[in-house]
Formats: structure tokens, sequence, C-alpha cells
């Protein structure tokens, strides 16, 4: 039987939003200050993954020159509905107390492309999310960052409805949840399943305190009950545990009736005080379940993160492993080489100038 091991996306993949379109899956990661700051990933197993597409190929859709280190596009969400992809991201241009974070939206009829120029939404928080309701209403989450003194930075999720043909958002802006004891509320995903709406969120923060946690309501804007169980996934409680970080998750039904969290994760190199990451924040999968009162939980039961899982039961797709050396003499640059804050451009890296030597 194939196995999924974790992580899926070893090194330096960030803040997975896992989508399914049809019979394939992909899953778009952030590269903070490093161009093209999304890059998104297809499976047709869960097993299986490879780069397949960098959506944001241009300044104009994303500009990162000034971004500060750790900067750049946070948590983008990508989602599929109405014959479109639809790419939600943050562009974080200050992550001092007074964050600047603007949230955009770009769109494409396939994965690879052409995607559109942005819609500019908000500019209140990070980690917007893209909602597309049965009713064909769309409806934009995110946090809310307040930059007061004294106030609890995170300030809760944020509701408000996306008017596409009209390429902005409408309605009132509702708070929906402020959180649970953990804090540091934010990486809202909603999801709607037998009459309620499911609110998904990560709290503890960032680091080794992460988590996922669940709310739902009957109606869209609430009010939001906390699953009483505690958070869904988390490895906040055992330090001894090979995947750590556990947190900022999405949701995805496979094509076998299964159903699989996306999430990110850490892996300590040594198990001191410092308990370092070298490979960065990376991305695992863990299998889910609806109970019977309707609440999420882990396959099998608890809340730590597997390293493996039975595969579901979908036909096996590898694909061809990725070259371990690259000479530079093809006509186009690997999808999965990135650049500081402005796209590779033939002005500074050309391939045909001297083919496989530096131009420098």
């Amino acid at each position: 039987m194939a196995t999924i091991s974790n992580p899926i996306l070893p090194g330096f993949h960030p803040d997975p939003s896992i989508c399914r379109c049809g019979d394939d899956y992909y899953i778009a990661t952030s590269t903070f200050e490093w161009f093209p700051g999304v890059m998104i990933h297809h499976s047709r197993d869960l097993v299986h993954w490879r780069p397949i597409a960098r959506p944001l190929d241009r300044v104009s859709q994303l500009d990162l020159r000034g971004d500060p280190d750790s900067g750049g596009v946070w948590a983008p969400c990508l989602t599929w509905a109405d014959g479109l992809f639809w790419l939600i991201y943050t562009d974080v241009k200050g992550i001092a107390t007074c964050k600047e974070t603007h949230n955009l939206l770009v769109t494409a009829p396939a994965i690879t492309g052409p995607w559109s120029e942005p819609v500019r939404l908000n500019s209140s928080g990070f980690d917007p999310s893209l909602f597309h309701d049965d009713d064909g209403r769309k409806w934009v989450v995110n946090m809310r960052w307040d930059h007061r003194p004294g106030r609890n930075r995170f300030n809760g999720i944020l509701l408000q409805e996306y008017d596409h043909p009209g390429r902005r958002l409408i309605g009132p802006i509702r708070t929906i949840f402020t959180g649970t004891r953990l804090g540091c509320t934010e990486g809202p995903h909603l999801y709607r399943r037998d009459g309620w709406y499911h609110l998904l969120t990560a709290e503890g923060g960032t680091g080794y305190g992460h988590a996922v946690t669940m709310a739902r309501s009957r109606s869209i804007d609430g009010p939001y009950a906390v699953d009483p169980a505690g958070p869904v996934l988390t490895s906040r409680d055992d330090h001894l545990l090979p995947l750590q970080k556990a947190g900022h998750a999405s949701l995805v039904e496979a094509g076998d009736g299964t159903w699989w969290l996306a999430h990110l994760c850490g892996r300590p190199v040594v198990l001191d005080a410092f308990r370092r990451c070298i490979l960065g924040r990376e991305t695992a999968l863990q299998q889910v379940e609806w109970s019977a009162d309707g609440w999420l939980r882990l396959a099998g039961g608890g809340h730590h993160p597997h390293t493996t899982w039975p595969a579901p039961r979908l036909p096996a797709q590898p694909f061809a492993a990725a070259p371990e050396r690259d000479d530079f003499t093809g006509p186009d640059l690997d999808i999965r080489l990135q650049s500081l804050r402005v796209p590779i451009s033939d002005d500074w890296a050309s391939l045909t100038a001297r083919p496989g030597v530096s131009t420098r």
C-alpha cells in the first residue's frame, strides 16, 4: 500500500492552502520576500508532488521591492470555483508594530495561467481567504491587526462579501471570531458542511505553540462556537514529536471520500533549548474525519501530527525525479529557482548570451 510521508513538501514551504479541481490537487505556499511570492505544487494521488505554477510572475501583480526580510507574501489561499482558480494573498510591506499589509486577489482559467492583474481588497490585516458559498456569494475572511498599544494585536477574524463583477468588497465588515485562550488567532478558512459553517484558524503563534482550532455556526456571520475538544492538531504539548510547530492548515476532500488537512510544520535538528528547524517551515498532510456530532478530528483520534499515513484510494501517479544538477543549458530556468524581491529576467540572468556560463 502506498504511504504518505511527511513532510510532503520539505524545506521552505510554509502556510499551505490545498485545493482540489476534479482529479487534481494543488497546494499553494508562500515564499515571503523571494520572488515569485507564491509557489503551487500539483498531485493526483496526494503522495507524489511536483511544482507546477508560479502565478505571480510580474511586478504588476507583486512588487516586493522595499519589502523587509520575512515580509512579502504571507499565507496565500487557493480555491477553485465557477470555472476559475482564485488566489488571494497578502503583500506585507512592514512587519513592525504598525504592520503594512495589503490583500490582493488574482484569478486564472487554468492553474498555469494566464493569471489576471490583481484586485486590491483591503489592508486591515493578513492571512486572507476566499470562501465560495453554495448560493453563489463569495466572502473574504482575514485576521485584523490592531497596532494600538495595550490592545490584542490579533484582533479577531473579519468577514466581508466580495462582489466579483464589481471587483470589490461590499457590505458591512463583521467580526465573526475573536479566538480562544491560545491567542494569535490567524489563518482563517471557511467551509460549509451539513448545514454548518466551519471556521478553521491557526492559533498559538507560528512557533512551538502553534495549533489548528475549529469553530462552527449555522450562520456565516456567527456566532461561532469553539470545538469543546480543543485543538484539532498541535504539537505544543509534546516537544519530542518529530513534527513540531503543527498549525496553519487548510482542508480538502479527496476523490475517495477521505478528508485531509494540509498544515505547516517544522523539524528540529536537535532537541535542545533552541530546537532550530534549519529547513524552515514545511508542509505536511494529516488524514481527518468528521465525528458523529459533526466536529473535525484526526483519523484514529488524538491531536498530534503523524509522519506517515496510508495513502487514499486514488490511482498512483509518480512524477519524474527533479534533476540534481542544472548546467543552465536549456531554454528555461527551473521552476524551483527563486530570486530576491525582483523576478528573474534576461538582463541579468540570460540563458542565451553564454549558455551554461554566468553573465556576471
